[in-house]
């Protein structure tokens, strides 16, 4: 009876935690770039009443006999499906058709993002809204040079009357004469591991060692996807889905409280054989 009430804990703990990345997907379906996660649970260890034994001359093989100790989170695993693309008109807006992250310098640090909610700072520096600076090349007399280190990108509002990105991530200027020029070319990153990287905040991954080191490139290059522009890509969370796991969290969550009282009331009627 004491080991189910420990595995009634578990499931406790466990559905309790379910709920909480269900709550986290929910509350976030309508946040640019978010990727949805699952909670993948996994038996805890089992305790051996009997082992397993071979056929004798006169007896038949046994099957061990195992009671198991419960349930735990084996891991919260990201989906990072493409999410519904969402016209939204601004140039500054993109998102990214198929794999890779845009690159951000967020206070010194590399960090990625598939959030392409962009805006250009009082300096022309391409920005995301919490003012990171999007990472990129610029042109040196008109050419890209992609091989060396990514910095943040710049168009200068006195020099350009306008501008458009192309769909490998190249920023071309139109100048006051109606000729164009280019200006210089967004990085995108990409992972072996996409699920390896870690949340940060603010719709932004850091690189950890499991998920491999970064490769960052043009759009297009290294198995990324290209560029849309005028478009947002949306949350990838199935509400539908999502309730349907919040009743199959609460039921579980039910189910071990019921193991827990059950347990208990058992262990009274014990008690009670003594008086």
């Amino acid at each position: 009876m004491l080991r189910s009430l420990f595995s009634g804990i578990s499931g406790l703990r466990g559905h309790q935690q379910m709920m909480d990345v269900t709550g986290n997907n929910i509350a976030n379906v309508n946040t640019t770039g978010y990727k949805s996660s699952q909670t993948v649970f996994q038996d805890a260890l089992s305790q051996t009443l009997r082992p397993a034994s071979a056929a004798g001359a006169n007896t038949a093989a046994t099957n061990p006999a195992q009671v198991g100790l419960g349930v735990r989170v084996a891991g919260i695993t990201a989906n990072f499906g493409q999410g519904a693309t969402q016209l939204t008109g601004r140039s500054t807006d993109m998102l990214i058709q198929g794999d890779g992250f845009f690159v951000v310098d967020n206070a010194g640090a590399q960090a990625y993002t598939r959030a392409g909610s962009f805006a250009f700072d009082a300096a022309g520096r391409l920005s995301t809204p919490d003012g990171g600076l999007v990472q990129g090349w610029m042109a040196a007399n008109g050419v890209v040079d992609t091989n060396g280190p990514v910095g943040a990108v710049t168009v200068d509002a006195t020099m350009y009357r306008g501008f458009s990105i192309g769909v490998d991530g190249t920023i071309t200027g139109q100048l006051a004469d109606g000729t164009t020029q280019t200006v210089g070319r967004l990085a995108v990153a990409n992972f072996t591991n996409p699920t390896g990287l870690e949340k940060i905040g603010g719709s932004l991954y850091r690189g950890t060692v499991n998920s491999g080191a970064v490769q960052i490139g043009a759009p297009g290059e290294n198995g990324t996807g290209q560029l849309v522009t005028n478009a947002l890509e949306m949350s990838n969370v199935d509400l539908g889905q999502e309730l349907t796991n919040l009743i199959i969290a609460q039921r579980g969550f039910q189910a071990n409280s019921k193991v827990i009282s059950t347990s208990d009331e058992l262990l009274q009627d014990l008690m009670n054989l003594k008086r």
